[in-house]
């Protein structure tokens, strides 16, 4: 059975659910999600290279986790779980803010996602599952910066359309 997203209006109030392709599919329907952007001591952030067999934006760098709660789950306890099945290991998280975009993600998929950004710490190695991510790096928020300034395609768009908001509010994101 596919997995179900939580659809909500434009306040994150739930007002049903929807098969997860199908949410993506005609423009996309508005839809919780999350967004977990793991730092290290050094103030790094732990990016991973979607898996090529991704139904969309396959190959892409994107932050440490992104996804969807499942109906009835916390965006906090689908954080957790979605944390330990992509990238092997989990840590004290919690929710630093929200917002809503709308990108076209390739195969006739658009993303209309109300979006809740994470912050966690971790500073040993991830045990990446090979299904969801097919690499991964520590870098630099001013690295990450530069690096999707002068490659944006190879960046997913809600990573960088959220990384100015995440670097304002990282302690380390400014050169702290």
């Amino acid at each position: 059975m596919e997995p179900r997203v939580i659809l909500v209006d434009k306040n994150d109030n739930q007002i049903g659910t929807e098969g997860k392709l199908k949410a993506h599919q005609n423009g996309g329907k508005l839809h919780r999600a999350f967004s977990i952007f793991i730092f290290n001591s050094k103030g790094e952030t732990m990016l991973q290279r979607r898996s090529a067999a991704k139904y969309h934006a396959g190959g892409m760098w994107t932050n440490t986790v992104c996804s969807h709660p499942a109906p009835g789950e916390t965006v906090i306890a689908a954080a957790h779980r979605r944390l330990k099945e992509e990238m092997g290991f989990d840590c004290d998280m919690h929710e630093v803010f929200s917002f809503t975009y709308t990108a076209e993600v390739g195969n006739g998929l658009t993303e209309n996602e109300f979006d809740h950004v994470i912050f966690g710490n971790y500073d040993k190695d991830p045990r990446p599952n090979p299904d969801e991510a097919d690499g991964w790096r520590w870098i630099s928020l001013d690295e990450l910066k530069e690096s999707i300034e002068k490659t944006p395609k190879n960046f997913t768009p809600w990573l960088r359309i959220a990384l100015d908001k995440v670097a304002e509010l990282h302690p380390k994101g400014k050169g702290k």
